[in-house]
């Protein structure tokens, strides 16, 4: 189907890899609980954006570029590794009562999601070293078999948020009549938060 090959593989690893836990996870997570649908619906946006921009560096070959120079990898992972850590020290310090590290306004779930996904470098690596996997090399039609693969990959990532903001709304009015929840699950989402970025900063 335009030059990929095993559609049917290529959307079932996608999907896959969209469920793994991760920052882009996490914030769809939090900006519903915070936010409700609008604010959950918005970070989804966020996600699918800042995944379109990867794929397309990674196809023009940023990804070789970080490869070639070492320094702009490690520097690109270290701000990310830095605001990942940021974003969860102000949630595990913010007192009870006090303004959510996520703001409700739904421009600002989508641009705090946005960055996240955007400051983690090793996914640009992820996409130049998953495309050629299910590219045919004989029927590929170059950047029509790209488009429609980013296409693919838009479409279920909007369907994954869909059902991961419902699911969460759904959770979160149960929970919010409960503020030693609500608090027990921010300061876990802290955690993990500080626990990404500080990965993402030894690993490299």
């Amino acid at each position: 189907m335009l030059g990929i090959t095993d559609y049917g593989t290529f959307v079932i690893t996608v999907i896959v890899f969209l469920a793994i836990p991760g920052p882009g996870n996490l914030a769809l997570i939090t900006s519903t609980g915070k936010g409700g649908l609008r604010g959950g619906m918005a970070a989804t946006f966020g996600v699918i954006l800042g995944d379109q921009v990867l794929m397309w560096s990674a196809v023009a070959g940023v990804a070789a570029l970080l490869t070639a120079y070492p320094e702009a990898f490690a520097a690109v992972q270290w701000i990310g590794a830095t605001y990942l850590t940021w974003l969860g020290l102000q949630m595990l310090l913010a007192k009870p009562g006090s303004a959510p590290v996520l703001q409700i306004q739904p421009y600002h779930f989508l641009r705090q999601a946005l960055m996240i996904t955007l400051l983690n470098p090793k996914a640009i690596l992820f996409y130049m070293a998953f495309f050629p996997l299910f590219v045919d090399p004989v029927r590929q039609q170059g950047l029509l078999t790209y488009a429609f693969m980013a296409i693919t990959i838009a479409v279920l990532t909007f369907l994954y948020g869909l059902v991961a903001v419902l699911l969460t709304h759904f959770l979160a009015e149960r929970l919010r009549a409960s503020p030693m929840i609500s608090r027990g699950l921010q300061t876990v989402a802290g955690l993990f938060l500080v626990g990404f970025g500080i990965k993402l900063a030894v690993s490299h």
